[in-house]
């Protein structure tokens, strides 16, 4: 969030919602009516809430990649578990066949039939025979029963996970809704603020212009500029950050029309060849830490003590990204908000 405030925590800290979500949860934060302005610092209740509604956001960005991880776990044993009934359907044909076979040529009394035989080494050849079939049903009935133990697991095992899907389920729907309530409190409230507030509360969300000490040659947040990245992947990240200027903020978005912070994080670095974790919360260890006096463009610049926001340095005392709802990818200072650490990638 644009918020250079820092406020107490919500306390929220369970996993989050699934991707299939994102446009009701957009369409969700549309035309809310104005209310009446609540007593007390409404622009320091919009700074909460947004800052609660990220924390939130990032949570279920991190249960929609584990979501999405296991329903490919899911579909992959029910392929396997398919293929393995499979097996088990052909060894029980053959272990019939066999059984016919044997009681073709064994249904009379061995003796008997030595007996009967007009020629006893053709019979002898046929006892061998089946002492060879003998052999090998017992081989393939002992195959069969470890086939169907391991079906029996992997059916388990398969139930398992699928259970654990169920839950991560739920566990999307309660954050969709307290998601959904922030940001809407929040669209309520800046609804309802005169225009000289909101205007003021915008001008606060993008914090000082003239950067934390010990990054120098600070321009203004909307000034394009280019100093040159470390190395070839830093330069491809920040090329990519800079293609997505404009583009809305969508909370669970990773692109390429929308964005929420650590998505355009991801996006922009997978352009680069790199993949990033997907929350702030992982990538702010996904790579080396540095001090802040020696950020270069391409550097993650992880915000608060809880690491719910991320933004990519870009040089001159700025960063790109993506801020709140109803902000679209910019440039702002980078020292918006309290700073936690910076990572290189």
């Amino acid at each position: 969030m644009g918020s250079h405030r820092r406020l107490a925590s919500s306390g929220f800290d369970r996993g989050a919602v699934t991707l299939c979500v994102l446009t009701a949860a957009a369409g969700a934060l549309g035309a809310v009516p104005a209310v009446a302005a609540p007593h007390g610092n409404t622009r320091a209740e919009v700074d909460r809430l947004y800052e609660q509604a990220e924390r939130a956001t990032e949570a279920y960005d991190k249960e929609a990649e584990r979501a999405g991880a296991l329903r490919r776990r899911v579909r992959d044993a029910q392929d396997h578990l398919a293929r393995q009934q499979q097996r088990v359907n052909t060894m029980r044909e053959q272990l019939g066949s066999l059984a016919g076979a044997q009681y073709r040529s064994g249904g009379i009394d061995p003796a008997v039939a030595l007996l009967l035989s007009a020629d006893p080494d053709d019979y002898l050849e046929k006892a061998a025979t089946l002492d060879h079939v003998d052999a090998l049903q017992a081989s393939r009935l002992k195959e069969l029963r470890s086939a169907l133990r391991e079906l029996a697991q992997e059916r388990a095992e398969a139930a398992g996970e699928l259970a654990e899907l169920e839950r991560s389920r739920k566990t999307v729907a309660v954050h969709k809704r307290t998601v959904e309530r922030k940001l809407a409190r929040a669209r309520e409230l800046l609804n309802a603020m005169p225009a000289a507030d909101r205007a003021a509360w915008d001008r606060a969300s993008r914090g000082s212009r003239g950067g934390p000490p010990g990054l120098t040659g600070a321009v203004a947040p909307d000034t394009p500029v280019a100093p040159e990245a470390p190395d070839a992947r830093a330069a491809a990240a920040v090329a990519a950050a800079r293609s997505a200027l404009g583009r809305p903020y969508v909370w669970g978005a990773s692109g390429p029309s929308a964005f929420d912070c650590s998505g355009l994080m991801q996006w922009s670095y997978a352009h680069a060849g790199i993949h990033l974790p997907r929350t702030s919360m992982e990538q702010r260890y996904a790579g080396h830490q540095i001090p802040l006096s020696q950020a270069r463009p391409g550097d993650l610049v992880v915000y608060r003590s809880d690491a719910s926001h991320v933004a990519m340095y870009v040089g001159n005392g700025q960063v790109i990204h993506a801020p709140h709802p109803g902000a679209p990818v910019r440039y702002d200072p980078v020292g918006m908000m309290p700073i936690s650490s910076v990572t290189r990638p």
